[in-house]
């Protein structure tokens, strides 16, 4: 494992003492173009980040900071992996920073270099759909912690740590069809490569086809925040779903809501995440339950692994989901005439 390079490292290759770099590095004006550009170079090819952190704290204090980037701040989902993950850190001194990439998979590699900047004890990241970690390669050959959480990286070995969304998708459709639906609407996420929206709607799809039954495809929508207005058309369809399968939190409240707004409570659905309230309708919503507490700390303990000398081969665990029928995941399909 290479060796994170210091300043002295980028003083001895550029042929310029430690403070000439310092100058360099904070744009400073006692020092030359030729001599800045020779050590910004040195500095690129080594890899080096300066410890910003380091500027801000007294000399000698142990305190450190864990990184973590997420996709968005208001999904509750996201609010309560981030809780497990500072559940745990905060045990061991350490701080949690939290920045969004609000799906931005541009803006999610400038959070992470920013991050980087401050040289954190581990890096945890909840990557956006289109993201190349392949960046990240040299950070984690020199020993950074880096987990994963919810998708897991592209082009990158690393720790990671997903739910079992297949097998919950398979099961909350599989439920349906036992009820006797056969037409069952898949309403999924936005965009449709997130690794999460693949795996429940292959789930979907093999429910599907282990009752003898074939995805529709006037029944497959990617609606995100517009799910309502979604759920609304296939209601209006000629020969609309007896049934719907909501591929997480925020498009199962945009399905409640057209549901509630058209008291069509006749049509069966089952949503994936759980989400306050949902036991609050009647009938109360069934869901696809994660343990999205469990998916932070279990991130969390995998980085304090390698802290603590862990060398061993980059993990992916997998943590269950459960299928909590309140009510509307079980009302029946209309008899046929």
């Amino acid at each position: 494992m290479s060796q994170r390079p210091t300043l002295k490292d980028v003083a001895r290759e550029a042929g310029v003492s430690i403070k000439t770099v310092s100058r360099a590095l904070n744009d400073e004006p006692r020092i030359s173009p030729e001599t800045r550009s020779r050590v910004l170079e040195v500095v690129e090819a080594l890899g080096f980040r300066p410890n910003i952190l380091a500027r801000h704290m007294r000399a000698g204090a142990r305190d450190r900071a864990v990184a973590l980037v997420i996709p968005d701040m208001a999904n509750p989902f996201i609010g309560s992996v981030a809780a497990g993950v500072e559940s745990v850190i905060r045990e061991h001194g350490l701080t949690l920073l939290v920045g969004s990439s609000d799906e931005d998979p541009d803006r999610e590699r400038s959070l992470v270099t920013t991050f980087l900047d401050r040289q954190p004890a581990a890096l945890f990241v909840v990557p956006t759909a289109t993201s190349d970690h392949a960046y990240l390669r040299p950070e984690r050959q020199r020993g950074l912690p880096i987990v994963f959480v919810d998708r897991p990286p592209v082009r990158l070995t690393a720790d990671c740590v997903v739910s079992a969304n297949y097998d919950g998708a398979f099961s909350a459709v599989a439920q349906l069809t036992a009820h006797g639906h056969r037409r069952i609407a898949f309403i999924g996420d936005l965009p449709v490569t997130l690794y999460t929206g693949q795996e429940r709607f292959r789930g979907y799809r093999a429910a599907l086809e282990a009752a003898g039954l074939r995805p529709e495809p006037s029944l497959v929508v990617h609606a995100h925040l517009d799910s309502a207005a979604m759920t609304g058309r296939l209601l209006a369809l000629p020969d609309p779903p007896t049934a719907i399968f909501a591929a997480n939190n925020l498009v199962c409240m945009g399905v409640v809501t057209a549901l509630s707004r058209s008291r069509r409570w006749d049509v069966a659905l089952i949503g994936f995440d759980d989400f306050t309230l949902s036991d609050a309708f009647d009938p109360a919503i069934s869901v696809v339950a994660q343990d999205t507490t469990r998916l932070g700390t279990t991130a969390a303990g995998l980085a304090l692994a390698r802290l603590q000398g862990g060398r061993g081969r980059a993990r992916t665990v997998t943590l269950p989901t459960t299928l909590i029928r309140r009510g509307s995941g079980e009302v029946a399909a209309p008899a046929l005439v």
